[in-house]
């Protein structure tokens, strides 16, 4: 049901850009979105996969190899995406995403740095190359993709919840700061959804199980995913065309950003005892 003053967001028929569309959720959404009649501007830091997504297109896609983290390459593809689109920006969709696996002490930083260059300051080059285009046509839509290691955090993961953590408070400030133009700004919170990024993470060990290899750990994650990538995007794209400005996908999420609000000072002593349950079951 829609919150009383919640108007519905265009988004079908309407050019869209996404982010890491070379697999997981940004393929699935470009598709998704495809489906519904879009344009597509799609990037991705490996054009293999990016032309495999855009092979997958039956309309007008835009497809071009960019690392998220160069603000002026961003500048210029939205530049193009201007002159380009052969409908409005309807929605700026900024998921690139990379992960880590390690302790907070003895860290490779430079793994911790690039986490943080990708996931959130490759995000905010995002908004802000395409945010005057939206704000000029006083229309359209910025999803940025948290997590819901944006709502707690977890043991070996403190880059990526930092990183999410950072994309969340930087929306919700967006947000505010949008009243009025026409334009809105979404967070999205995915729980466990197999994309491939515990594959291609920069692994350090697991907290529970030190024996665990990189590609065990992956198998272990894809194991325990309950929500597809398709299943994501579709919950993405009914959520944004719904009005909704915070999409959680996945029972997981669900129950995470419960334990954050209602016990804020605990869930990390319940999230321990959890971890250890699961290492003794190993």
């Amino acid at each position: 049901m829609r919150r009383p003053g919640r108007a519905p967001v265009p988004v079908d028929g309407l050019t869209a850009f996404v982010s890491g569309a070379g697999s997981g959720i940004g393929r699935a959404l470009a598709l998704r979105l495809a489906a519904h009649g879009c344009p597509l501007a799609l990037v991705d830091l490996d054009g293999d996969r990016l032309s495999k997504t855009a092979e997958g297109i039956d309309g007008p896609v835009l497809a071009r190899t960019l690392d998220v983290r160069d603000a002026e390459a961003q500048a210029a593809f939205a530049a193009e995406v201007s002159a380009w689109a052969p409908a409005p920006l309807g929605m700026v969709c900024n998921n690139a995403g990379v992960t880590t696996s390690q302790p907070v002490a003895g860290a490779v930083v430079e793994d911790d740095d690039w986490v943080m260059d990708v996931n959130f300051r490759g995000a905010v080059c995002g908004v802000r190359a395409f945010l005057p285009l939206l704000l000029r046509q006083r229309s359209g839509v910025i999803v940025n993709i948290s997590s819901a290691f944006g709502l707690v955090g977890f043991a070996n993961q403190s880059a990526y919840c930092a990183s999410k953590f950072a994309l969340r408070g930087f929306t919700e400030s967006l947000r505010i700061e949008l009243r009025g133009s026409g334009v809105r700004a979404v967070t999205v919170h995915p729980g466990a959804i197999p994309t491939g990024i515990v594959r291609a993470s920069r692994y350090h060990g697991h907290p529970l199980w030190p024996d665990v290899s990189r590609e065990q750990a992956a198998d272990e994650f894809d194991r325990l995913a309950r929500t597809t990538p398709e299943r994501a995007a579709q919950l993405i794209h009914e959520g944004v065309r719904a009005g909704r400005e915070r999409i959680l996908i996945g029972a997981d999420a669900r129950a995470l950003d419960v334990l954050a609000r209602v016990m804020p000072e605990r869930y990390v002593d319940l999230l321990a005892a959890a971890g250890r349950l699961a290492a003794r079951r190993r």
